[in-house]
């Protein structure tokens, strides 16, 4: 499949914080991609570079193969853009705001529009000062789809939306994209809805990508293993000696309870654990979501 984004060696910091180097990645025509990371991993920041908002340190970034900060008015016309905190001119009314946003855009769907208004039960007359946070994120949505956008840009886009909602937005966005063929570029905090919309996710830690991979691959291979340690054991040994295994992830002990997770079968992390020498029964594994893969290989705090 062709890529539609590419990201070579990105690098960026913010003063003499480093956000993240060398990192890179790339999105395929006709997948949706969830961005995945804790706060202050580099989201926001990437989703900046890719808009153009933000000159990376070193690097490049190419939307459609045009580098972004050279792109052709045209092409950036093929970009559905919705940035944190849904920016919006709040003196207009739903009907209003549509009127005017549909000037700028050729391939304008006003009835992907009002498909969704009608959907979220939002009136066509109400003034959007006069709206919730979640309601105002439903208009800034129905915007982004009504451009027909061949590749589209969402960061926290179920921002201010009920769990209702929420669920409504995502099976309405993974049948639109899939049915018109758009590639989708998205971040979250609610890594349930993710699980439920992406193909493919990145899981980005402090510096660098942990991960880039099908969703269904970790939902099918990921586990949470769990035994008990014999007791008289230190503690703090047993957890600096896991954590140095490339292949488990962030290994915890609460009493003789050890917790860690893998995407190795039960015969291979047995292996290791009498490898280091780690006397243990009653060995589980558990397949486990989305959120709690995440939580295990980026750690809890």
């Amino acid at each position: 499949m062709a890529a539609i984004i590419e990201c070579r060696n990105l690098t960026h910091s913010y003063g003499k914080r480093l956000i993240y180097e060398n990192l890179n990645f790339n999105v395929p025509e006709g997948r949706i991609l969830g961005l995945l990371g804790k706060n202050g991993t580099g989201k926001t920041t990437t989703i900046n570079i890719l808009s153009g908002y933000l000159k990376p340190g070193k690097g490049e970034c190419l939307i459609f193969n045009e580098d972004i900060r050279k792109m052709k008015p045209e092409t950036r016309a093929r970009i559905g853009l919705l940035i944190e905190g849904h920016v919006q001119y709040q003196f207009m009314t739903i009907g209003q705001i549509e009127r005017f946003y549909s000037a700028f855009y050729p391939q304008w769907r006003k009835d992907a529009y009002y498909e969704l208004m009608a959907k979220l039960k939002v009136a066509p007359r109400q003034r959007i000062a006069n709206m919730s946070c979640g309601q105002r994120s439903q208009v800034a949505l129905g915007l982004i789809l009504a451009q027909n956008p061949d590749l589209l840009v969402l960061d926290d886009f179920s921002l201010g939306l009920d769990p209702g909602y929420r669920r409504l937005f995502v099976d309405y966005l993974r049948e639109y994209a899939k049915a018109e063929g758009k590639t989708v570029f998205l971040t979250s905090h609610i890594i349930q809805d993710m699980e439920r919309l992406v193909d493919d996710c990145i899981i980005l830690d402090y510096g660098r990508i942990l991960l880039q991979c099908p969703v269904r691959h970790i939902l099918e291979n990921f586990k949470l293993y769990r035994c008990q340690v014999d007791e008289g054991r230190n503690r703090e040994k047993i957890v600096e000696t896991l954590a140095s295994e490339k292949n488990l992830h962030h290994p915890s002990l609460i009493r003789q309870c050890l917790e860690f997770g893998s995407f190795l079968n039960g015969t291979e992390v047995a292996e290791i654990l009498r490898k280091n020498r780690i006397g243990y029964s009653g060995l589980q594994a558990e397949r486990v979501g989305l959120e709690d893969a995440f939580i295990s290989m980026t750690g809890k705090y």
